[in-house]
């Protein structure tokens, strides 16, 4: 239950299924499939994103088609976890890094990065993470193939059918 207390019902949970399939789905056209009023769905859209249920909506830019070629995982070990603020400062600026997690196990931190090549991800290693002050060691995972790329799981709500 999301931390306002917020309880999603039959209503909002099919509202949810279809801005998950198409965030630039018609409001109007949901509240056909739902039956009830674009007013109401504008309504339950707005209560859901002031508890957090919805954490808006954005566009997805094909890395690819952009020239980014590499899909990497980065591991970071810090020298100690109080340079943790530090470091993800360092990385914020990087724009190769889109994503930074805190994570338990050997390493601090797991990175994800998208390199236009081999060379750019070595010059980025090389040259701005691991010359970041509190970080000891890296280790670079390159993804080959992403098998699988969905959003979060909310089949258990009834949201969505196979």
């Amino acid at each position: 239950m999301p931390e306002s207390g917020y309880k999603v019902d039959a209503i909002d949970q099919k509202i949810l299924s279809y801005l998950v399939k198409n965030a630039r789905m018609p409001f109007l056209e949901i509240a056909r499939e739902c039956g009830i009023s674009g007013a109401a769905i504008h309504q339950r859209v707005r209560k859901m994103e002031e508890a957090g249920i919805i954490d808006g909506s954005r566009v997805v830019v094909g890395e690819k088609a952009m020239g980014f070629d590499v899909c990497c995982f980065v591991g970071i070990e810090l020298v100690s976890t109080n340079r943790y603020t530090d470091v993800v400062e360092r990385l914020r600026q990087m724009p190769e890094v889109v994503e930074c997690h805190f994570i338990t196990g050997q390493f601090a931190m797991l990175v994800k990065m998208y390199c236009r090549n081999n060379e750019h991800l070595m010059d980025v290693l090389v040259n701005n993470i691991q010359n970041i002050e509190g970080i000891s060691r890296t280790e670079t995972f390159i993804s080959l193939d992403r098998a699988i790329e969905r959003p979060v799981y909310v089949k258990d709500r009834g949201v969505l059918g196979r």
